[in-house]
């Protein structure tokens, strides 16, 4: 399967350009109070589709969240170019473990983890950019307000967008950029905030 044209249409660099124009336009829209970054939920459940059209990458995860002890899962479903696969990933950031299965080959391969763990939501750095309203803001629950902030990770040298959803902080985006990896954009969806089952974090049984 070839990576979806419509999706590397709307991800183009172009597109991501005006985006970053609409973004810095919304703040005219802002409240009179400047909103500051938030606490997005610590422990969720979802899905997250990436996509970086400059490479053809395409992918679509289920996620199991829990920053308070710095673990991640990803069943994925990854597109490159005319490439397809399927893998369960583990990371486990405090033992500095990755386990990652192939889920065709059922193969697992466990390497060690050298970057750190990097939250999802709004650093506490970040600066305000913009306000918004999503849907149909005079019918009630067809709605709802989004705050984006953006900075600069020192780390990696990358630049970001990050937007949420307000009050809550549920995070529904983010927009990367530096000159290794170009332009990553990664979107939230089905976002269930609570205690996520330890099960999700255990390594599979073929990585052990």
């Amino acid at each position: 399967m070839v990576f979806p044209q419509h999706l590397a249409a709307l991800y183009s660099p172009r597109r991501a350009d005006m985006l970053a124009i609409v973004v810095f336009a919304l703040l005219s829209l802002a409240f009179g109070q400047t909103p500051t970054p938030c606490q997005s939920p610590m422990e969720w459940t979802g899905q997250r589709m990436v996509i970086d059209s400059s490479k053809s990458f395409y992918e679509r995860a289920r996620v199991y969240y829990d920053a308070t002890n710095k673990r991640v899962r990803h069943v994925e479903e990854i597109e490159q170019g005319r490439e397809r696969d399927f893998y369960d990933v583990l990371y486990l950031f405090n033992e500095k473990k990755e386990y990652r299965v192939n889920l065709h080959t059922k193969k697992c391969n466990v390497t060690t983890l050298t970057r750190e763990f990097r939250p999802v939501g709004v650093p506490a750095d970040a600066k305000f950019f913009g306000v918004a309203e999503i849907g149909a803001p005079n019918i009630p629950l067809e709605h709802l307000t989004t705050v984006t902030f953006g900075g600069n990770y020192t780390t990696d040298k990358v630049r970001y967008l990050t937007t949420v959803t307000s009050p809550d902080c549920v995070p529904i985006a983010d927009n990367y950029y530096n000159d290794v990896t170009g332009y990553v954009e990664t979107r939230y969806f089905e976002i269930r905030p609570g205690t996520v089952d330890p099960a999700h974090f255990q390594p599979d049984s073929s990585c052990m």
